[in-house]
C-alpha cells in the first residue's frame, strides 16, 4: 500500500492567494463591465529584451544543426553560464567563486523547497515576518514547521519586520538552525545594510546556523551602501547559501531560470557531529534529482550579461522603479504611511487603523477597481498592510494612484 506524506495535509488546501483570486472573480461576476487595474501582480509586464530573444533564436537554430547540437547538459548548468554569473555578479564586488560553486536551476521558488531534501526534519527554522509564503510552506511539507495554531506554526521563529526595526529584524538571543533572509525584502521592500548583515553572519558563525539568503531582487538596489550579496560579508561563505533568479531581473517568469551559490567552505553537520561539505552533498543531490535547465534557456540567461543585454535590462528595471517612484510620490500626499519603492518595485502601505488587510483589499477593489495584495498573505506580521506592485504598465500605475487619491484622499 502506498502511503501519503501526511505533512501535506497540514497545509491548507487553498492558500490566501487563492482567496484573493476568489474575491476578484466574485467581483467580476457582479460587475462584468468594470475594468480592473491589477497592482497586486507579482510578475513582469514588459517583454524580454532583444538581446535575450535573439540568443534564444540562435540557440534553437543550434539544436537543429548536427555540428552544434547539444544533448543532455550538465545537471549543475553549462559552464558558459556559470562563468558569466561569477564574472558579472560576484567578481566586481570582490567575491571570488569557482564554477562548481554555482548551480543553475529553474528558480528560487522550487530551489527553496529542494534544499529541504538534504536537511533533517527536526531542524528549527526562523523566517522574516512578513515574507513570501514558500519559505514556510516548504518546511511544512518536510515536517519542520510543527502545528498550525492562531495563524502561526509552532516550530517556526517569526522574526517580526515592523516600523520599529525598519523591517530588518536582527538575530534573536537564542540559536536557530536554519534562517531565511530576503534582501531586498518581498513584500516590505527593506534591504539590509552591510553592518546589519554582519550581525547575522556573526550570529550564524557562533550558533552553527545555516542562512538561506534570497537575493532575487538585488539588481534593483539603488544605494551603494546596500550589499547585493551576503558574500560581501567576511565569513559568510562558511554559513550561507545564496539564491538568485532571472525572473524579476530579466523577465524570465515563464522561462524559469535562476541559480544557487553553495561555497566549498560551507559545511553541514550530522547528528553525530561530523561536518560534511554542503557543496558535495548538493552536487550529488543534483545528479540524482535534476535534469538540468534547457540549453536554450541557459543561452538566454547568458545573454543578459552581454553589453547589449545589460543596457536593455537596466532600462527595463529603471522603468519599473520609475513606476514605484511615481506611485510613492502621489500616495505619500495621502493619509497613509508608504514604505518600500526604494530598492524594489513594491510599495508596502500601512492601512488606516480599524481596518484589516482584507477590509482594505475589498475597499480598494470596490471603490477604486484596483487590485492590491493584502499583507496577511505574507504572514501574521503583514496584517495592517497591503502591497502594491510597480511591475506594471506606466499607464496602469498612473490610473491606479489617481483612482486611489480620488476615493481615499
Amino acid at each position: 500500500m502506498a502511503l501519503l506524506n501526511e505533512f501535506f495535509l497540514e497545509l491548507p488546501m487553498e492558500g490566501l492567494f487563492s482567496d484573493m483570486a476568489k474575491r476578484i472573480n466574485a467581483f467580476r461576476i457582479i460587475r462584468p463591465n468594470v475594468r480592473l487595474t491589477d497592482m497586486g501582480i507579482n510578475d513582469m509586464t514588459n517583454p524580454m529584451p532583444p538581446a535575450v530573444t535573439e540568443a534564444m533564436h540562435k540557440a534553437v537554430n543550434d539544436m537543429a544543426d548536427n555540428t552544434k547540437l547539444n544533448g543532455n547538459g550538465p545537471e549543475q548548468g553549462y559552464e558558459f553560464l556559470r562563468d558569466a554569473v561569477i564574472k558579472n555578479d560576484f567578481n566586481p564586488r570582490g567575491i571570488h567563486l569557482i564554477p562548481n560553486e554555482i548551480f543553475i536551476n529553474d528558480g528560487v521558488k522550487s530551489e527553496i523547497g529542494n534544499i529541504g531534501d538534504v536537511l533533517r526534519g527536526d531542524n528549527t527554522i526562523g523566517v522574516m515576518d512578513p515574507i513570501y509564503p514558500i519559505y514556510i510552506e516548504s518546511n511544512v511539507i518536510s515536517g519542520r514547521a510543527g502545528i498550525f495554531s492562531g495563524g502561526r506554526w509552532s516550530n517556526v521563529s517569526y522574526m517580526t519586520c515592523n516600523e520599529a526595526n525598519g523591517f530588518t529584524p536582527m538575530p534573536p538571543e537564542y540559536p536557530i538552525d536554519i534562517v531565511y533572509l530576503c534582501s531586498p525584502n518581498n513584500p516590505s521592500g527593506a534591504a539590509y545594510s552591510k553592518g546589519q548583515l554582519k550581525k547575522w553572519v556573526d550570529y550564524a558563525l557562533k550558533n552553527n546556523t545555516l542562512i538561506l539568503f534570497d537575493a532575487s531582487y538585488e539588481a534593483y538596489i539603488q544605494s551603494p551602501d546596500i550589499p547585493h550579496s551576503i558574500y560581501e560579508i567576511r565569513g559568510a561563505k562558511k554559513v550561507a547559501i545564496e539564491l538568485r533568479c532571472f525572473s524579476r531581473t530579466a523577465g524570465f517568469s515563464d522561462l524559469r531560470c535562476g541559480y544557487t551559490v553553495i561555497p566549498k567552505e560551507l559545511t553541514i553537520q550530522t547528528l553525530d557531529g561530523r561536518k560534511v561539505q554542503m557543496n558535495a552533498i548538493w552536487s550529488r543531490r543534483q545528479s540524482i534529482r535534476s535534469g538540468g535547465v534547457s540549453y536554450v534557456t541557459q543561452c538566454a540567461a547568458a545573454a543578459t550579461y552581454s553589453d547589449a543585454g545589460k543596457e536593455q535590462l537596466r532600462r527595463t528595471r529603471e522603468y519599473y522603479m520609475d513606476n514605484a517612484r511615481l506611485m510613492r510620490r502621489v500616495l505619500s500626499n495621502m493619509d497613509m504611511k508608504i514604505y518600500g519603492g526604494e530598492h524594489i518595485p513594491y510599495l508596502w502601505i500601512k492601512i488606516p487603523p480599524g481596518m484589516s488587510s482584507w477590509n482594505f483589499f475589498e475597499r480598494l477593489l470596490y471603490c477604486t477597481n484596483v487590485i492590491c495584495t493584502p499583507g496577511n498573505v505574507f504572514g501574521p506580521g503583514g496584517e495592517g498592510y497591503v502591497r502594491l506592485s510597480a511591475f506594471a504598465r506606466r499607464e496602469d500605475c498612473e490610473e491606479a494612484v489617481r483612482r486611489m487619491k480620488d476615493c481615499l484622499g
